[in-house]
């Protein structure tokens, strides 16, 4: 049975969720439950789901079946009022390249409706350390520096879930360093995060729980405290392979 979504301690909650393309079944019945607050990271090899799951999550796709709620909203149902809660990173940055960092901001603070745009998409950018870049076309941009505007686009709305899919992807050691003060400080704001990656050290560093998907299921669900890092690699190969 779902757990009601109403005045829930949960942000996230998806039950039996299932995603198929075709006759073929990506999901197969997900149960995931992410409370307010929480940093979840969700590992997985490639193909096991997890960017379907984000897409769910986002409200770019629908369920085949089960139930999915977002900020205890129904995503078949209240997808408006879902995006507005929601800001989405993956290894692709989804910004326009022939326009300059704050023109890309101020671009996607309009799709927001918010107010004083402008100072709104000079703050984030400044709170991503682009200040100094804010009036460069965006296609000058290093890929860290991608990403971390990127992280600007997605908090523009100050939104209180961040769905992060792969986001370390293609960015050297000093880019994942940065990228991970980042969202060290998006952590210390409360905000709930879902991550998915197959990198297990990045994984594990800002984590409140973790999970493993595999072949379309949740295979581990568990605080992080209850994880020895040594082991963690033998133990998710493991359940991967199972």
């Amino acid at each position: 049975m779902a757990i009601s979504t109403k005045n829930s301690q949960y942000d996230i909650q998806a039950d039996g969720l299932k995603k198929s393309f075709g006759n073929f079944e990506v999901l197969r019945g997900v149960d995931l439950h992410i409370k307010r607050g929480e940093f979840f990271t969700l590992f997985g090899p490639n193909g096991a789901g997890k960017t379907t799951l984000i897409k769910l999550l986002a409200t770019l796709t629908d369920p085949t079946s089960g139930n999915l709620h977002v900020s205890g909203f129904d995503v078949k149902k209240e997808v408006n009022n879902i995006r507005s809660t929601i800001g989405v990173i993956s290894h692709d940055p989804y910004l326009y390249d022939n326009l300059s960092a704050l023109e890309n901001i101020t671009f996607f603070g309009t799709l927001y409706g918010l107010d004083d745009i402008d100072n709104r998409a000079r703050c984030v950018i400044k709170q991503v350390g682009l200040e100094r870049r804010m009036n460069d076309i965006v296609r000058t941009f290093s890929r860290g520096m991608k990403q971390r505007l990127s992280v600007a686009r997605a908090i523009v709305h100050d939104p209180k879930i961040l769905l992060l899919d792969e986001p370390y992807t293609g960015l050297d050691q000093n880019g994942s360093q940065i990228f991970g003060e980042m969202l060290s400080d998006l952590k210390s704001n409360k905000r709930t995060i879902l991550m998915t990656t197959h990198n297990i050290d990045e994984g594990l560093d800002l984590s409140d729980r973790i999970g493993i998907l595999s072949k379309g299921k949740i295979v581990l669900d568990c605080p992080k405290s209850e994880i020895q890092r040594s082991s963690f690699k033998d133990l998710y190969i493991s359940k991967v392979e199972d």
